[in-house]
């Protein structure tokens, strides 16, 4: 540990628990008059909530442009970081404690001229940040603890310095030794040190000198800075630095706090001083002793609970195998390589469903932070917040499944809530599946990321309340929806999200596009007016009649879908079947009766010569599920397609088109299937290659017990028949049984 009379240096590894724990035991030993930490020094005013107990780690500092949400950078913090530690070791105490980085305004300005030079965004992470001239990342600034540990033997970085200090925690004696490496790494002067850097340190050292004045100072600082913030570093650079720091550019910026999660703390998330495996710093910093035995308790516990084995003799011979290895390996506790290593051994020797469970839900973690109310916050975080309590919904880091009745106000406004969070582009809750009969239910996946707070800063442009920002991101999308399938899509989704005024705006949109759209944009929009003709009663309780809307767009796509059903080619008819599959599914679902027959003469133009095959033939099958054709129609319409002398491909694709899914004609018509198996017999060797691989594909969509059901017809295969009754040999018993019982 760096010591002089009135300067203290603590240069620690950015969430190290080990650096935490030691951490602490030398600022109880040298308690100073005022604790500087690493971090933005216009972040100060938010300090005083971190002692509040309502803020709950993982947490970061959040800072933003003005206007410019999308523009920010953050600063996380975890229970287990030596900037945490030190920050509540001095409020619980009373000793001043701040920030003395270069201030995010700052921060934010260098980064706007650097995306605006070279035409791309950068990390997020102060620390990670490389000078701009610089060709390539330098090795030694990246990450000079690695080089260390490659030197010591380690192909690892994160075996290495958990066995020197996160398994240790040895207290003082670890930052002299931190500081004197460091010293030594960076001997060769400013040759690894980039311009940011230099500004960086150069702000440091000026709240250091500033902090001097009032008595002596303990700063905590990243590893790399110490040498730079010595006493004598100090005094040499005293008139250099004021002007260094003179006439930096600077931004307008908000400062908040917002929660943050274990898995945006790993390297895997790009954080640039991310960790490995936050969940097991969390557990070293938490267990003093017996580590390694608590570490694979929870791991055999979270094993059961997930119905796999992992009985206590399988932990205590995990405990013994990890410290057997942490032996051999010439370390003095087991690490969490060890720890693996048993873990892989004892429970997932057949496996690596144990291991992957294990890394997923323990090694990292999905703990989410907690963010106390009455932080500086904009007005649509606030409204949410309130939103939230007053639905009793928790944002949570860990995927949970919600069950929603549509017909409680409860559940209703939740829906509501959810599709209003969609239309802001934050996709905390993601709609599945709900089982059972009804509409009254919605199945909603839900996971919070830490990005969506800044999408909500983001969204706060267009209101202070959810339903404004909702109602005004909506309205925005309806101007710039490019076809009136989004159109459509939109419309349902506000009516589910309960906002009248961008639904009526949305719905003069789409009339407005109808009158000029074409045939394939006018069946897109069918599927959702249906839904909402159909159910809108239902999830949004009120709202205009969308029927008529839909007759008028279905009867435009009608009288359009012959011409458009002409001269297509096979990628473009089958782009127009899917529309029409989907235009008919809406008719059925809505069940009108006009919209019905307007839909019917559709369907019969469709079948007409001059119509793509692949359209001709589905129209047929279309006609022949809802009843209009009977059997012998569609006889003659397949004995037409299949006249000799046709085109082998033309045929294939109206086959195709007839036997859609379930090739249910076949199945249920014997006369069909033989007119389909007298022409693939009667094509020549030649024909019969060329229309194979269509034929493949219609019979691969059949449902494989009618697809052997048509094969044991075509080969003539004998089912089983009633048998016959001899009525004379029936009768032989008839009397005796009588008799047995008294019948005269």
């Amino acid at each position: 540990m760096a010591v002089t009379p009135q300067l203290t240096l603590l240069p620690i590894r950015h969430h190290g628990p080990g650096s935490a724990r030691s951490l602490l035991a030398a600022l109880d030993a040298h308690p100073p008059a005022t604790l500087l930490i690493e971090g933005p020094a216009d972040a100060d005013p938010l300090l005083p909530f971190l002692a509040r107990p309502e803020l709950v780690p993982p947490i970061a500092f959040m800072a933003h442009v003005q206007g410019q949400p999308e523009h920010s950078v953050f600063y996380p913090l975890a229970d287990f970081s030596p900037e945490w530690a030190a920050i509540r070791w001095a409020q619980a105490r009373g000793v001043p404690v701040a920030f003395m980085d270069l201030p995010a305004s700052v921060t934010l300005a260098q980064r706007g001229a650097e995306e605006a030079e070279e035409g791309a965004s950068t990390d997020a992470d102060p620390d990670a940040a490389e000078d701009t001239g610089a060709q390539a990342p330098d090795p030694v600034r990246a990450d000079p603890l690695a080089l260390l540990a490659q030197a010591a033997g380690y192909s690892d970085f994160e075996r290495w310095w958990d066995a020197l200090v996160e398994s240790r925690g040895d207290g003082e004696p670890v930052f002299t030794a931190i500081a004197e490496v460091m010293a030594a790494v960076r001997e060769e002067g400013d040759s690894h040190t980039g311009a940011r850097d230099v500004l960086r340190e150069a702000q440091m050292r000026q709240r250091v000198r500033e902090a001097l004045k009032q008595g002596s100072v303990a700063v905590v600082c990243g590893a790399w800075h110490a040498p730079a913030l010595s006493a004598e570093v100090l005094e040499r650079e005293k008139k250099a630095d004021p002007a260094r720091l003179r006439g930096l550019p600077k931004v307008k910026v908000n400062l908040t706090l917002t929660p943050w999660t274990h898995g945006r703390l790993t390297q895997a998330s790009g954080y640039g001083a991310g960790i490995a495996s936050p969940g097991w710093y969390q557990h070293l910093f938490h267990t003093p002793e017996h580590v390694s035995a608590s570490w694979l308790t929870r791991s055999a516990r979270l094993l059961r609970e997930r119905g796999l084995d992992a009985s206590s003799a399988q932990v205590i011979d995990a405990v013994r195998l990890a410290d057997a290895l942490a032996a051999l390996r010439g370390r003095q506790l087991a690490g969490l390589g060890e720890l693996t290593d048993a873990t892989r051994a004892v429970f997932a020797w057949d496996s690596d469903t144990p291991l992957r469970l294990l890394s997923e839900e323990l090694f990292v973690g999905e703990t989410l932070g907690q963010v106390p109310p009455g932080v500086p916050a904009v007005p649509l975080a606030q409204d949410l917040a309130a939103t939230l309590a007053r639905l009793r919904l928790r944002q949570e880091a860990t995927t949970r499944e919600v069950t929603l009745d549509l017909r409680e106000d409860s559940g209703l406004q939740k829906s509501q809530l959810f599709h209003r969070l969609s239309l802001l582009d934050i996709p905390w809750a993601r709609e599945g599946y709900a089982g059972g009969s009804g509409t009254f239910k919605e199945a909603w996946t839900l996971r919070w990321e830490p990005e969506y707070a800044v999408r909500l800063t983001v969204a706060s442009r267009y209101g202070n309340t959810l339903v404004r920002a909702a109602n005004t991101a909506a309205i925005s999308r309806a101007r710039r929806a490019p076809d009136l399938a989004a159109l459509s899509d939109l419309l349902e989704l506000t009516r589910l999200a309960g906002l009248p005024d961008a639904a009526l705006f949305t719905l003069r949109r789409l009339d407005a596009r109808a009158a000029d759209a074409d045939t394939a944009a006018l069946l897109g929009a069918l599927p959702a007016l249906a839904r909402l003709a159909r159910y809108g009663d239902v999830r949004s309780r009120g709202g205009d009649d969308l029927t008529p809307v839909f007759r008028t767009l279905l009867a435009r796509a009608a009288a359009g879908l012959p011409n458009a059903a002409h001269a297509l080619n096979e990628a473009a008819a089958r782009t127009l079947q899917e529309q029409v599959s989907g235009a008919d599914a809406a008719v059925r679902l809505l069940d009108d009766p006009e919209a019905s027959g307007e839909w019917v003469t559709a369907l019969h133009a469709l079948d007409a010569p001059g119509t793509a095959p692949l359209l001709r033939g589905d129209a047929v099958a279309r006609l022949r599920d809802r009843g209009i054709l009977e059997p012998d129609a569609v006889r003659a319409r397949l004995a037409d397609a299949l006249a000799p002398g046709g085109d082998v491909l033309a045929v294939g694709a109206w086959l195709d088109g007839f036997l859609g899914d379930g090739g249910t004609t076949l199945l249920h018509d014997p006369a069909a299937l033989a007119l389909l198996d007298g022409w693939v017999a009667s094509l020549g060797p030649e024909a019969f290659e060329l229309i194979l691989p269509a034929l493949r594909r219609s019979f691969s969509r059949i449902a494989p017990p009618s697809r052997r059901r048509l094969g044991e017809d075509l080969r003539g295969l004998e089912r089983e028949v009633a048998a016959a009754v001899d009525d004379e040999l029936g009768m032989l018993p008839v009397p005796l049984a009588l008799r047995l019982l008294g019948v005269q």
